[in-house]
């Protein structure tokens, strides 16, 4: 069974690697920018979000992309497998983010209804971006420690890295003898920048 947590800055790449992992692995992807916001940037009520996230990962593998630290980490968390952390660098970060909103294409992450546009509250979310590592990983690292601190954690750092981390996984069928599934933790290369 695998159950994955990918956590990073917006722009780092999550639902990116979300959708790879799902697609070598076969799990259905969660995408909670998808579960949260709803049509027109409106958040939802908070019990309404916990009980379709509780829901999401429920089921015995799923790859699962966003942060979401205070609001569900006591869900995610004891459940998974394996966190990983995108470090990827808040200038990267900050350059896809300015991109895809001005390309303003579609995105399979978010509720349909949530176009980036360049306004005052992209502003505020581009200052979000720039200051994430500083001002917001810390706040996510304690809650992350306080909610699954059993749970392996992989840095991984550049395309090099996460392409690398991919083609290390086990062909489907390569498992671990039970369940068919493979086991991501027998590949692991733990560390600050694995």
């Amino acid at each position: 069974m695998q159950r994955i947590v990918i956590l990073g800055n917006a722009g780092s790449g999550k639902s990116t690697l979300a959708r790879a992992l799902g697609q070598r692995l076969r799990v259905p992807v969660i995408h909670l920018d998808a579960l949260f916001w709803q049509p027109g940037w409106v958040e939802p009520d908070a019990e309404q979000f916990r009980t379709q996230v509780g829901a999401a990962v429920a089921s015995d593998a799923w790859i699962c992309e966003g942060n979401y630290a205070r609001r569900t980490f006591d869900l995610r968390l004891p459940r998974a497998d394996l966190i990983i952390w995108l470090d990827t660098p808040r200038l990267v970060c900050f350059t896809r983010v300015l991109l895809r909103s001005v390309m303003n294409r579609p995105r399979a992450d978010l509720a349909p209804g949530c176009k980036e546009k360049l306004d005052r509250a992209f502003l505020t979310f581009l200052h979000f971006v720039w200051n994430f590592d500083r001002g917001y990983r810390p706040g996510i690292e304690h809650i992350r420690l306080a909610s699954g601190p059993h749970v392996p954690v992989l840095h991984l750092r550049g395309k090099r890295r996460i392409d690398a981390f991919l083609h290390s996984l086990p062909a489907i069928g390569q498992g671990d003898g039970e369940s068919g599934q493979p086991r991501l933790t027998d590949n692991l290369q733990q560390g600050p920048h694995a």
